[in-house]
């Protein structure tokens, strides 16, 4: 199963005017649609620090082929679908772009 998506900043305000106006942690995860405990965090964030944004960077490796040339590769794979990886490498490296 897969993660979840963050909350939008306008959620997070929602969730601690909410429990700042007295509502519970249930009714306020009914109001935003949301679980318990991420009412709770973002509350507890809230009170801790004043703030509820996220520092979180992106997570994984940075990629390798921008966007633009993976779409040249994507051509390149749908000009002919029987061609073998090495044929694609020199192919795709005769092109301007970085070498894979």
């Amino acid at each position: 199963m897969g993660k979840a998506a963050d909350l939008s900043e306008f959620d997070k305000g929602k969730i601690v005017m909410a429990r700042r106006l007295g509502t519970s942690i249930s009714e306020t995860a009914r109001l935003v649609v949301c679980s318990r405990s991420a009412v709770v965090s973002i509350h507890a964030k809230w009170i801790n620090d004043g703030d509820t944004s996220s520092t979180r960077q992106g997570v994984g490796r940075p990629r390798v082929i921008k966007e633009k040339r993976r779409q040249r590769l994507s051509r390149l794979v749908k000009q002919n679908r029987r061609q073998t990886v090495g044929q694609l490498t020199t192919q795709y490296n005769a092109g301007p772009s970085a070498s894979v």
